[in-house]
């Protein structure tokens, strides 16, 4: 019976994004799997080289993702995230906490008619709901526009790192 190969996702399917940070450099993961068994790779070879580039030695994933942490682009992503989550939550928890104080200190001002059978209660409650989709809208549209590309980055540089 015919071992059967283990199929790697990363050189599955090549998109454009692979394609273009593929490096000359290969690394074996016989670490990750040291059930498999070890076969010679194919490297690259650099513009105008004469002989193969040979592997680097397995790499220490926990290092690796250490030096992520600590690397000035990660600080980056966090200040960015953590500069809209801090202030959305705070106004969304302070507008929360302004119509239950409403509630419960003006039930009179909170049952005054706005339109028809709608008072000013109901129309704040509806209000909460209608914030809740817009912070959640808010919150992809900043996710996407200025922190999502820079993570997607750092995390194909980390996966490049500990191939």
């Amino acid at each position: 019976m015919a071992q059967q190969e283990r199929f790697d996702w990363w050189a599955a399917q090549p998109t454009r994004r692979t394609a273009a940070r593929q490096t000359a450099k290969v690394r074996p993961v016989a670490e990750a799997c040291p059930e498999a068994e070890v076969r010679p790779v194919a490297v690259a070879h650099p513009a105008g080289a004469t002989h193969p580039v040979e592997a680097p030695g397995p790499v220490d994933a926990a290092q690796v993702y250490r030096s992520v942490q600590g690397s000035e682009a990660f600080r980056e992503i966090r200040r960015g995230y953590r500069g809209f989550v801090f202030p959305a939550t705070a106004v969304f928890l302070g507008w929360y906490l302004l119509y239950l104080g409403a509630q419960a200190a003006a039930p009179a001002l909170m049952r005054r008619p706005v339109a028809g059978p709608l008072n000013l209660a109901w129309l704040l409650a509806l209000g909460q709901f209608a914030s809740t989709f817009l912070l959640t809208w808010l919150y992809a549209r900043n996710a996407r526009t200025k922190r999502d590309r820079a993570a997607l980055d750092l995390r194909w540089d980390t996966q490049d790192q500990l191939r």
